[in-house]
């Protein structure tokens, strides 16, 4: 028998001992103090929830209970009855490791009305109970409107930043780069030993540098001064494989091992392939800066009805909670060096492909960044089945 005793058990012991007078004064405060916290809960903006391990709803703020259509009786529903989309089994059943990582993601629902939603999980201890902590903002709207408000905030200090780097480095590489060509090019003509050779041949591996460092460049220019997506069928496995063989030689050097999972075959998307590289670069670039000393990167493809699944999964350092609550935020960074622009470009992009995505951490074990692409050819979404009182 578990001697660990729960709040609802101390507090009958209290009441068995107290008079009437005392009893009577013990239960008005701990009304006033419940009511006192349930009507801050039902005034916040953000929907709160809190739930068990196998997704029982055991408490709703009002906010909640209006993003999500919540009936007043909760006795038989689960959480997963009204945000689909997400592999709750991973997360609060199979793995207990799972169990203690903070995640936050972005899922879309369609009833009572189509929303996109931010979610935030915390694992809890409640009276040794594991339970979590779910926060939903409802960023339909900030969704709608980021691009504009994004290139309004950050057009000046981005066409400078852009002006810089195209002056400071691009002009310089451009010259090294044709100073590298004539010098090959009058080595070639004198090419009678193999010494020479062996020169022609490592000038020609600079100039190939040159050229990928050029490349580098010109994608981060595009990225943040990027025009309107142009969607066309796109492969994406190709997208990616794309994505790592540009950046095969810096896996080489941190000594990182990519693992690949893709299925024989994928449906396409609708995507603009340079951007979505762009996207990728950044998201692999972060796992690549958190891992000092080697490690490995899983990049998982999977398949439903309505998405593509692509997850990054890397064993670096993790994120810290503050770094966990603003790595979204233009311009923050917590690398020293860094610009802040990394996930700003991730976030534009993945929202103009209209993707979801997910971010969760354990600090010290790695990070996992899953993106769900839409299909062109996705089923419509129906109202979740809520248990009838028979069921």
């Amino acid at each position: 028998m578990n001697d660990k005793k729960s709040f609802i058990d101390r507090i009958i012991e209290r009441i068995d001992s107290m008079d009437g007078n005392s009893l009577q004064a013990y239960m008005l405060r701990l009304s006033k103090d419940k009511g006192f916290l349930s009507t801050i809960l039902n005034s916040v903006d953000e929907g709160i929830l809190v739930i068990d391990r196998n997704l029982s709803i055991r408490y709703r703020n009002t906010k909640a209970k209006e993003l999500l259509g919540l009936p007043d009786d909760l006795t038989k529903l689960r959480l997963s009855h009204f945000i689909r989309g997400v592999n709750w089994r991973m997360v609060l059943q199979e793995n207990v490791r799972e169990w203690t990582r903070m995640s936050r993601e972005e899922v879309e629902i369609s009833y009572p009305e189509p929303r996109i939603l931010q979610m935030y999980l915390s694992p809890q201890e409640i009276n040794n109970e594991s339970c979590a902590l779910v926060i939903l903002r409802d960023i339909t709207e900030q969704r709608q409107r980021s691009r504009e408000e994004l290139e309004m905030n950050t057009a000046r200090a981005v066409s400078l930043l852009a002006a810089g780097v195209a002056h400071e480095i691009g002009n310089p590489l451009n010259s090294l780069y044709l100073n590298l060509q004539i010098i090959e090019q009058e080595l070639g003509e004198n090419n009678h030993d193999e010494q020479m050779s062996d020169t022609l041949s490592m000038i020609h591996s600079c100039r190939q540098e040159v050229e990928r460092l050029d490349n580098i460049i010109h994608q981060f220019l595009h990225a943040i001064r990027p025009g309107k997506p142009q969607l066309t069928l796109t492969s994406l496995p190709g997208t990616v494989l794309e994505t790592l063989n540009f950046m095969h030689q810096e896996f080489e050097l941190k000594q990182i091992e990519v693992k690949i999972n893709f299925p024989e075959s994928a449906p396409e998307i609708m995507g603009d392939a340079s951007q979505l590289k762009q996207a990728f670069y950044n998201i692999l670039k972060n796992s690549i800066q958190a891992m000092s000393s080697g490690g490995e990167i899983i990049i998982d493809l999977t398949a439903d009805d309505n998405f593509l699944n692509l997850v990054f999964t890397d064993n670096g350092g993790g994120a810290t909670q503050e770094q966990f609550k603003e790595m979204f935020n233009p311009f923050k960074t917590f690398k020293a060096g860094g610009s802040g622009i990394g996930m700003m470009i991730i976030q534009r992009v993945l929202n103009e492909h209209g993707a979801l995505y997910s971010v969760s951490t354990d600090p010290g074990a790695g990070l996992r960044f899953a993106i769900r692409f839409p299909r062109p050819d996705a089923k419509p979404h129906l109202p979740p089945q809520i248990p009838t009182a028979e069921e």
